[in-house]
């Protein structure tokens, strides 16, 4: 657990610099900076980008977790595992790219009337999805490689600082529209070549593909993994950015920008378990590949315990200061209060139970997960479709909680009944009452007229309150060890 606990740490530390920045950047500089139809543009450029580009991979990334243990020869320079993997993406390119085009008129009747500036844009979304794709393969290679904390700092400090930048440019009017969006795809073309460069300073990876061992390695197994995951990749992603495409279909581009800056808020929550994972779904595939479930079953009672722990702490503090938050922002924001309660309450949910999706993507019983993801996805657009038009912003996050809360309670049910784990004690049993209690306590609290004063005295006086619960309780003694250990730099 040495590894996962350094890396995690790092990765979590990473996270929420980023987070800061993030917080910066899409909820006070952004709506000032841009309007809601130009930010409501960036968000729903990027939204679209993403989903396609998790299609483009071919689903070699999730390929890449399960099997790479079985190449990994650092003399052989992993058999040119490297050079193999960047195929998958760039086939799958040229595959995604051939198909948008040859939809264009009918993605362009979807927008036309609510959000005209995406189809006037929307040929920037071909090197977005190309820059994405590649980053998403390349930051799986270093995760693997036990490298993902550089990759996390490029992705949640870097970007965002770069995107603050661009935005300050075009609001200064030193560039035009055009020239912002060009500005915008950019940053993650820059992305992509500074993780070029450090998969090369840290691994020097070969590029010429050893085609020998790949056959005596069975490779097509790993092919046949990948493309079975390939869905169910872009239907893991689409869970979290479907909303934003479907709501561009429905409601104009100044609704996208105010749903995409209060659902940031909400992604605080479960950024832990976003760090964390990207370490401990490695650490997961090796122990698998020595049928060591004794490790598994270690990792994902800490990880449930652990993320509840501090994703309880995020869940009381954001939701009972969201309302005062939401004031600062310009006129527009604070009626959407509420797409922050839904959606936090979801990413609660996703922290408490653990590391299931890694433990079941990683294992033999992986296309059950796919299945799942899958079925979800679909079940997701469904509910999109029909919450939007109903309620609105709060139906896009009534639509994407739902669906995650299905999910991780068909993933929780699936690992206890064929793994025979479960991540729940009385542990965690005591957090959830104690966040009821408090997040009650600080929702019905009063507040001050003057707002940074009434966020600064509700978030002290619940923090302290939920920090002494937790110690006295002795829940998470190791948890306290852990960040101690970290900071004096000492090996946990």
């Amino acid at each position: 657990m040495g590894v996962i606990k350094r890396q995690g740490i790092k990765n979590t530390i990473a996270v929420y610099i980023g987070l800061a920045i993030g917080f910066l950047n899409l909820i006070i500089i952004q709506p000032y900076f841009l309007t809601k139809e130009e930010l409501g543009l960036t968000r729903l450029l990027y939204s679209f980008s993403l989903v396609v580009a998790m299609f483009a991979p071919l689903g070699i990334g999730n390929a890449t977790t399960r099997f790479f243990p079985v190449f990994k020869n650092i003399d052989k320079k992993h058999h040119g595992y490297f050079g193999f993997m960047l195929l998958f993406p760039l086939i799958g390119f040229a595959l995604t790219s051939l198909v948008i085009f040859l939809l264009k008129d009918f993605i362009f009747s979807q927008y036309i009337q609510e959000s005209p500036l995406f189809v006037t844009f929307f040929q920037y979304v071909f090197p977005l999805i190309f820059c994405i794709s590649f980053i998403s393969v390349i930051s799986v290679y270093c995760n693997v490689n036990f490298k993902s904390t550089i990759p996390t700092y490029l992705n949640d400090i870097g970007v965002r600082l770069m995107t603050i930048a661009v935005v300050s440019i075009y609001f200064l009017k030193w560039i035009n529209l055009h020239q912002f969006i060009l500005a915008f795809v950019g940053i993650y073309a820059m992305q992509l070549m500074a993780l070029l460069v450090y998969v090369f300073v840290f691994d020097k990876p070969g590029i010429k593909i050893d085609w020998t061992t790949f056959k005596e390695k069975k490779f097509f197994r790993l092919i046949s993994y990948g493309l079975l995951l390939w869905f169910a990749s872009v239907a893991s992603i689409g869970l979290k950015y479907f909303d934003s495409i479907v709501m561009g279909k429905y409601m104009a581009l100044s609704f996208v920008g105010i749903y995409t800056v209060v659902a940031f808020v909400a992604t605080i929550i479960e950024a832990p378990l976003n760090a964390f994972d990207k370490i401990a779904s490695a650490k997961i595939a090796f122990a698998w590949e020595e049928k060591n479930l004794k490790e598994i079953d270690k990792i994902y009672y800490k990880s449930s315990l652990y993320m509840f722990i501090v994703g309880g702490f995020l869940f009381i503090n954001v939701n009972s200061n969201i309302r005062d938050l939401l004031s600062f922002l310009p006129d527009g924001y604070q009626s959407a209060w509420m797409v922050v309660v839904i959606l936090s309450a979801a990413a609660l949910y996703n922290m408490a139970t653990g590391l299931n999706a890694a433990i079941l993507f990683t294992s033999e019983k992986y296309k059950w997960g796919a299945g799942l993801l899958v079925s979800l996805a679909v079940l997701a657009i469904f509910l999109q479709n029909i919450f939007i038009p109903l309620f609105g912003m709060n139906g896009a996050a009534a639509a994407t909680a739902l669906s995650s809360f299905f999910y991780n309670t068909l993933l929780l049910w699936y690992v206890h009944k064929h793994f025979k784990l479960m991540p729940f004690t009385n542990e965690n049993l005591k957090v959830l009452v104690t966040i009821i209690v408090l997040g009650v306590i600080g929702f019905i609290l009063p507040g001050f007229e003057n707002k940074l004063f009434s966020i600064a005295v509700k978030s002290s006086v619940l923090s302290a309150a939920y920090l002494f619960i937790i110690y006295r309780l002795k829940i998470a003694i190791e948890l306290q060890e852990m960040v101690i250990g970290f900071f004096k730099k000492k090996e946990l």
